[in-house]
C-alpha cells in the first residue's frame, strides 16, 4: 500500500468513529473504538493490506511473533498437538487468527498426514490472501472459515489472538469506578469518563487514578469454543496474567499497549488504524470461562516451560548461532519465556498433556 493510500483509509477510519461517536451521543466505549480500530471492515488495522508481523522494522512490519522469531516454536508445539490428536482420534486442527500463516506452516510440516483438515478461523481478508499464498502447498487439507459450526472436534491453537480481543477501561477516582469511553474533540478523540456499575473481578487495594481492564469479549469467546468443543483440546499462548498479579497495585496503569514499526506506546487515540492495539490476558478468566462451559483445565504454565516440555532444547542441537539465539528469545526470561504463558483445555479425552509435564502453574490460577 502507497502511503497516500494508508493516510485515506486512516482517514476515512477516524471518519467511521466519529459518525459512531456521534451516533451514540457523544461518546462511545473502549472496547468499541478498539474494534472499530483493529477490525472494521476495509480500514481497521487487521482489515487493510499492511504488513504486520516480521522481525525487523524494516521490512515494514510492526511486531514480531514466536513463529516468525522461530520455527522450532511451531515444531514443538507439535508435539503437544500430536498427542492431543491422538486422544482425540482427530486429524482436524483448527486455528484462530494464524497473522502471516507461519504457525499454520510449521505445524502442517511437522504433523505430516496426521492433520487431515486445518481450518483458519480469520476475519481479515487481507490476512486470509497472505495465508493462503503461504499455505498453498498444503492443497486442500487447508481450509479458511469466518463463522464456527454448531461443534467442533480436533485441537484448537490461539497464538496471540487472545490479546487482540476489545477490553473494557475501567477509571477509579479513590472513591468510585468509572468506565472510559472515547469522544470526540475537534478532528482528534479524547478519553472521556461515566460512571460505572461494572468493576474488576477482584475486590483489590486499587489507588486513586488506577486504570485497568476487563474482558467480557475474551471470555465470551472461550465461552463459545467450550460449549462446541465435543471431543478435543485447546491450548492459548499470550501475554498476561493470573488474575491476583493482573490486578495488583502495582500494575495501576493498566496493559493496553500499542506497536507500530517494532515500538511501543500507550496511547491509542493517534495514529488509529496504523498500529496494533493489546491488552495482557487475564488467564483465570480465561479458565473460568472454559469451566464454567464444561471444559477441563489441563494446564497452565510459562511459555519457557511448554517449549522446553515439548522438546525445544533437544531441536536445538547442532542448530547454527543465528538458530539458537532467535529460539533463546522464546525461553529467556526477559524475552517471551516467562511472560507469555500457555494454557490448555480440553472435553471427552484423557490426556496427560506433555507440555505441562514440568512448572505447571495451574494452582496460581
Amino acid at each position: 500500500m502507497q502511503h497516500n493510500e494508508g493516510d485515506s483509509v486512516s482517514a476515512a477510519l477516524r471518519r467511521r468513529i466519529h459518525e459512531a461517536i456521534a451516533a451514540a451521543g457523544g461518546w462511545i466505549a473502549f472496547d468499541r473504538f478498539m474494534a472499530m480500530a483493529l477490525y472494521e471492515p476495509g480500514l481497521g488495522y487487521y482489515s487493510r493490506d499492511s504488513r504486520k508481523f516480521g522481525t525487523l522494522p524494516s521490512s515494514g512490519s510492526d511486531f514480531v511473533t514466536a513463529p516468525e522469531l522461530s520455527p522450532l516454536f511451531g515444531r514443538a508445539l507439535a508435539r503437544q498437538v500430536a498427542q492431543a490428536l491422538t486422544a482425540a482420534d482427530s486429524g482436524a486442527v483448527w486455528e484462530f487468527g494464524a497473522g502471516s500463516g507461519a504457525l499454520a506452516a510449521q505445524l502442517l510440516e511437522s504433523l505430516g498426514e496426521a492433520v487431515k483438515r486445518y481450518t483458519i478461523v480469520e476475519l481479515s481478508g487481507s490476512l486470509r490472501e497472505r495465508q493462503r499464498e503461504r499455505l498453498a502447498a498444503f492443497g486442500d487439507r487447508v481450509c479458511w472459515v469466518e463463522t464456527l459450526p454448531g461443534t467442533l472436534d480436533g485441537v484448537l491453537i490461539g497464538n496471540e489472538v487472545l490479546d487482540a480481543m476489545p477490553v473494557q477501561l475501567l477509571l477509579f477516582d479513590g472513591q468510585v469506578w468509572f468506565e472510559r469511553g472515547v469522544a470526540a474533540h475537534g478532528d482528534s478523540f479524547i478519553w472521556a469518563d461515566r460512571p460505572t456499575s461494572l468493576r474488576p473481578p477482584v475486590d483489590g487495594a486499587f489507588v486513586p487514578g488506577t486504570v485497568t481492564e476487563i474482558h467480557p469479549q475474551a471470555r465470551a469467546f472461550v465461552a463459545t469454543l467450550a460449549e462446541r468443543l465435543q471431543r478435543g483440546a485447546a491450548f492459548f499462548i499470550d501475554y498476561g496474567f493470573p488474575e491476583a498479579e493482573y490486578y495488583l497495585p502495582a500494575r495501576h496503569g493498566g496493559t493496553l499497549m500499542c506497536h507500530r514499526a517494532h515500538r511501543a506506546d500507550a496511547d491509542p487515540l493517534v495514529l488509529v488504524g496504523e498500529k496494533d492495539i493489546t491488552a495482557h490476558v487475564n488467564f483465570t478468566g480465561i479458565a473460568l470461562a472454559g469451566q464454567d462451559a464444561g471444559l477441563d483445565v489441563i494446564g497452565y504454565t510459562t511459555q519457557a516451560h511448554f517449549l522446553m516440555n515439548c522438546g525445544l532444547l533437544e531441536m536445538l542441537r547442532g542448530a547454527d548461532l543465528r538458530s539458537t539465539a532467535n529460539a533463546q528469545k522464546l525461553l529467556t526470561e526477559h524475552e517471551m519465556g516467562e511472560l507469555f504463558k500457555v494454557i490448555g483445555l480440553a472435553r471427552g479425552i484423557a490426556l496427560d498433556p506433555i507440555g505441562f509435564a514440568r512448572g505447571d502453574r495451574t494452582h496460581t490460577l
